[in-house]
């Protein structure tokens, strides 16, 4: 049992939906960015998602693209962002932390001592989204074998003849992607979402967390409430972009949370 199945239980005995928020590692400053992070779970946050900054991130919209930009010229690194969850675990032990990024970086680094470290650090999960289910030995069934959930992207385009092979080696959670595209650049529909969700659950028994498109605590609640939980990204790198203050960032952090948490 890892700390994200342990929150997926208490949340089902609670009967609530799961609050998942995306942040990336550095932005706009590591000192900034520690004190967004240190302040999510007491802004309802279940699991974090904490962005790892690449040059080339294909899959993310302009509001993170720019966010890995600043990021990156602020100097942080792998390492860095292993420092940040380190700096956090100090004071939290229970909230996941699940690193989402490229491949490149973690191959650039070596995938046995970026599991060590990232297993010492104190990460939960990993969603890689450029590494296909093809491809599992590469870093999927190393991460499991080191105890690291790897959570898998399922999409409105995964097609019923693929689906179990994106579900095989999935644990913690599937990442539903309520969108074909990037992130930020549409929004998702729960009328949608929810045969798609119904579709994954039907061959899967883990929760299926929904993201892309969700911008507003109604829009958290209308998605949670088809779906195991909702998954909030560029809305909240937006406000860390524009510089706005951390304890507005928390309080539109906390008001799609209650959102979800409604669902």
């Amino acid at each position: 049992m890892t700390r994200i199945d342990d929150t997926f239980a208490r949340l089902r005995a609670q009967g609530r939906k799961a609050f998942v928020a995306y942040m990336m590692g550095g932005d706009p400053d590591a000192d900034v960015s520690l004190q967004v992070m240190r302040g999510l779970p007491g802004a309802g946050v279940d699991i974090i998602e904490l962005g790892m900054p690449f040059t080339d991130p294909m899959a993310d919209g302009p509001t993170i693209q720019r966010a890995g930009q600043r990021a990156l010229d602020g100097g942080m690194t792998m390492d860095r962002v292993l420092d940040m969850v380190r700096a956090f675990r100090r004071d939290d032990a229970t909230t996941p932390i699940v690193l989402m990024g490229y491949y490149n970086p973690i191959y650039a680094r070596g995938v046995d001592r970026f599991l060590a470290e990232a297993n010492e650090a104190g990460i939960d999960g990993l969603i890689v989204v450029d590494l296909p289910p093809e491809e599992d030995s590469e870093l999927c069934l190393p991460a499991q074998a080191a105890g690291l959930n790897f959570i898998r992207l399922a999409t409105p385009t995964t097609d019923d003849r693929r689906l179990p092979t994106v579900l095989r080696n999935t644990s913690g959670f599937v990442y539903y992607v309520s969108i074909t595209g990037i992130t930020g650049a549409a929004a998702a529909q729960a009328a949608d979402v929810a045969p798609e969700v119904a579709r994954i659950k039907a061959q899967t028994d883990l929760p299926v967390i929904v993201g892309f498109g969700i911008t507003t605590p109604e829009g958290a609640q209308s998605i949670a409430s088809v779906a195991d939980g909702a998954v909030v990204g560029s809305a909240i790198v937006k406000l860390i972009g524009e510089g706005k203050p951390v304890t507005e960032i928390l309080a539109f952090v906390a008001a799609l949370a209650e959102g979800a948490h409604r669902g």
